[in-house]
Parts: C-alpha cells; sequence; structure tokens
C-alpha cells in the first residue's frame, strides 16, 4: 500500500447513497470525505456541479480496503 496522503475518488451519486457510504467506511475505520461541487457553488455565490453528483473520497492508502466494501455497495443498489 502506498503511504500517500492523497484523496481518491471511490464513489458518485446522490447525497443520500454517498452518506449512507460513508457511514458504512467510518464503521470499519476509513476516514471519508465528502466533496459537494453544487453546495460548495451555493456557498460561494455562484452555481457549481449538479445536486446529483457528490463524490465520496478516501486516502490513496486506503483504497484497497475500501475497495470489497464500495463494490459491495454499489452491488446492492440496484
Amino acid at each position: 500500500m502506498s503511504d500517500s496522503t492523497e484523496f481518491i475518488d471511490i464513489y458518485s451519486g446522490s447525497e443520500v447513497r454517498v452518506i449512507m457510504l460513508k457511514g458504512l467506511l467510518e464503521e470499519v475505520g476509513v476516514t471519508a470525505v465528502v466533496q459537494n461541487e453544487f453546495q460548495s457553488g451555493i456557498s460561494a455565490g455562484f452555481a457549481g456541479g449538479t445536486i446529483n453528483t457528490i463524490r465520496l473520497k478516501v486516502h490513496e492508502s486506503e483504497l484497497e480496503k475500501v475497495r470489497p466494501i464500495v463494490d459491495n455497495f454499489i452491488k446492492n443498489q440496484k
């Protein structure tokens, strides 16, 4: 595994699904960051992104740990 502190996109979708997945990752001790460009744009006074494009990011060093959780989450959302 890499010691990098770079954040990697692992999932994008609706805010509800991103929050659900973030909760699953937190249960196994993984810190995830939500990137909501739409909300950030509104806060800054301009529109940016779309309502349904919220990204979830994790440290690159935790990518292998979260991959099965994300894959299972996506499989069960269909």
